[in-house]
């Protein structure tokens, strides 16, 4: 920003005066004889927080001139492969069709991890801070994707100490 763009010094103080401060600094006006000018003012701690701040990474993940699914492209891919896993398990096209589907939405999770931590700006894929958004995605999928390879019949990964715990919840 130039300076030109930007207030200074006193002029910058009458711009953030509102109405209730200027009418406050009058007595002729309605200043604080007035009850009514005491009760409009805003707390002062109103001023501190004004809006919500964004995610890190939160901004667009390409120009602004591309369309909207090119600017989501992170989502959209995360969203994509979550979808189709689903569509695998739901149709049940083959006999581990479950297993390989839920792999895929594990993996999914997975990549929007990957994207968090590897791409400075994801879009809408970004909710909390970079660290959490990381930690939430890598957690889900790779616990998705233990379970999807642990399934029975005929696991594809056995972890002899899970079954016993499984064994004494269930028993």
């Amino acid at each position: 920003m130039s300076s030109s763009e930007t207030p200074s010094g006193a002029a910058a103080e009458r711009a953030s005066d509102g109405p209730a401060e200027r009418a406050s600094a009058d007595p002729a006006a309605g200043g604080p004889e007035d009850p009514g000018a005491a009760a409009s003012r805003r707390h002062p701690r109103a001023k501190l927080t004004t809006t919500t701040a964004r995610p890190e990474g939160g901004g667009r993940a390409a120009p602004g001139d591309a369309s909207a699914p090119a600017r989501q492209w992170p989502l959209l891919t995360v969203l994509g492969l979550t979808g189709l896993g689903l569509l695998i398990v739901g149709t049940d096209l083959f006999p581990q069709a479950f297993r390989v589907g839920t792999l895929l939405v594990g993996a999914a999770l997975l990549t929007g991890a990957v994207f968090r931590r590897m791409l400075p700006s994801v879009g809408m894929l970004a909710v909390r801070s970079r660290f959490t958004d990381m930690v939430t995605y890598g957690v889900m999928g790779g616990l998705i994707v233990l379970l999807a390879l642990m399934v029975q019949p005929q696991p594809w990964l056995r972890i002899p100490f899970l079954e016993d715990v499984l064994h004494l919840t269930v028993t």
